[in-house]
């Protein structure tokens, strides 16, 4: 796990002096959208590369 001191750049672009929790909710969820979206691609592709379906909805679990 990364240090806060690591994660300070990240902490200062989320940080909002108007919001009463301190960081922007709004823009946070949209990185995590946006980053889960990323890796959605880069998993399609993967799975594409190596022949496994993208669609399989059960869990292995």
């Amino acid at each position: 796990m990364k240090s806060k001191s690591e994660l300070q750049p990240i902490i200062d672009k989320i940080a909002s002096a108007d919001s009463p929790v301190g960081m922007d909710a709004v823009y946070v969820h949209a990185l995590i959208l946006d980053k889960l979206q990323h890796l959605e691609e880069r998993l399609t592709a993967l799975e594409a590369t190596c022949g496994t379906p993208s669609d399989k909805t059960e869990d292995a679990y």
